[in-house]
């Protein structure tokens, strides 16, 4: 990833040796950014003065820097897409983009990336919007420090934030998005890193990626997202320092796998979820050192999870625990967490509780089968449900269970 960077960053340096600056503004001889764009050489830059300039449909057909001084408008007045780039080796920076046209057939963006490489969008704001940033078979580039903000209502006439189909090798990185269909959306996106990011108050999902491997997500914030964070169809990935929180509903989760195999899940905090971490079709993750705090669900596991490692976590004041619907689940290991609802005893005094744990609560395994059933939940009927599952086991699972519960929190 480091070479990526300095890759890009010399062929810019070389690029930028023999370029020329050119002033876009109101008053001047260029008064549009079209017109700019028209006048450039390769590796010229130009220079945005602080104003409204009404245009759409802009393309980027050759190496260029493109930077705004004070945040210059770029209205698109709902009529189409607004900059389109068709070159590699292209920056732009400092825009304050907004008004994208809506279609049901084109997918308008604020700004659309096509087939290039080397590329740099920095410190952008995109208000009123279809599609955010879009890349389109794109590599080796870099969308970071941008502030998007939609007016989504609903998902069928609303597009994502930063949309990437197709690519390798992009850092989406420090970027804040609120009010689209999906804050960040990847398909098919290879060796990519999404880090630092915040992705609140989406319809549908703060992160949604499918049939992409190899990627990162690190440190990153999803607050209030309709459904969370969507993970689907992919391997190689990592999940490190996320927080999760606050994605509530009936099909809301906090992250939700499915069919994810070779998976690192760490360090990442689920907190007031419906359900903190949904799994399905998953295998050979490890998930470790994460803490899951007062969510419905913390960890709800479907059929056909295998060879998966839950170690060193803290589930605190969840409602349930582990939910488990599926056939073996002995290839599934649960060891040296921390859990709230244990209630047994440590007389070595080494950390470790003499009884092991199970987690999955007779009323947790009861709403699995009949979901209805959750409106019991308050009622005195579910204690002595649970008591008597805790006393002699017969529906749980007989192998979910942790032979090593810690008596302290990670």
């Amino acid at each position: 990833m480091l070479q990526t960077i300095a890759g890009i960053l010399i062929f810019l340096v070389q690029l930028n040796l023999s370029a020329q600056n050119i002033r876009v503004c109101n008053d001047c001889e260029i008064k549009t950014l079209q017109a700019g764009i028209a006048y450039a050489q390769p590796g010229d830059t130009i220079w945005i003065e602080k104003g409204i300039y009404k245009e759409h449909e802009i393309v980027i057909n050759k190496p260029l820097t493109l930077i705004g001084k004070d945040f210059p408008v770029i209205d698109g007045e709902m009529i189409g897409e607004i900059i389109r780039i068709e070159s590699d080796s292209v920056t732009i920076d400092g825009l304050f983009i907004k008004n994208v046209g809506t279609s049901y057939t084109s997918d308008f963006a604020a700004i659309r990336i096509k087939r290039s490489k080397h590329f740099l969008i920095q410190n952008i704001k995109l208000e009123t919007l279809f599609f955010g940033i879009y890349l389109e078979k794109s590599d080796n580039g870099i969308v970071r420090n941008n502030y998007i903000k939609g007016n989504a209502k609903v998902e069928y006439q609303s597009g994502n934030g930063i949309h990437l189909w197709h690519c390798k090798n992009v850092q989406v990185l420090n970027n804040k998005i609120y009010n689209v269909r999906d804050g960040i959306y990847f398909e098919f996106v290879y060796n990519s890193l999404v880090q630092g990011n915040v992705s609140k108050h989406n319809l549908r999902y703060g992160l949604h990626f499918m049939f992409s491997n190899d990627d990162e997500y690190k440190g990153n914030f999803f607050e209030d997202n309709g459904a969370g964070v969507a993970v689907m169809f992919s391997k190689n990935i990592k999940i490190e320092n996320n927080t999760f929180k606050k994605n509530k509903g009936a099909a809301s989760y906090g992250l939700l796998l499915k069919e994810i195999n070779d998976a690192t899940i760490l360090n990442n905090i689920f907190q007031e979820n419906t359900i903190g971490t949904y799994l399905e079709g998953c295998n050979r993750i490890t998930y470790a050192n994460n803490n899951l705090l007062q969510n419905g669900w913390a960890l709800k596991m479907m059929g056909a999870c295998f060879e998966n490692k839950f170690i060193h976590n803290n589930f605190i004041g969840n409602t349930f625990d582990v939910s488990y619907s599926g056939g073996n689940t002995s290839d599934n290991r649960f060891d040296y967490n921390y859990w709230s609802e244990y209630t047994g005893y440590d007389l070595d005094k080494d950390g470790i509780g003499d009884v092991p744990f199970r987690p999955v609560k007779l009323f947790s395994y009861i709403t699995t089968k009949v979901p209805e059933s959750i409106i019991l939940i308050r009622s005195s009927f579910v204690d002595l449900v649970n008591f008597s599952e805790k006393v002699s086991p017969v529906f749980t699972p007989e192998h979910v269970f942790d032979s090593f519960p810690s008596m302290n929190k990670f």
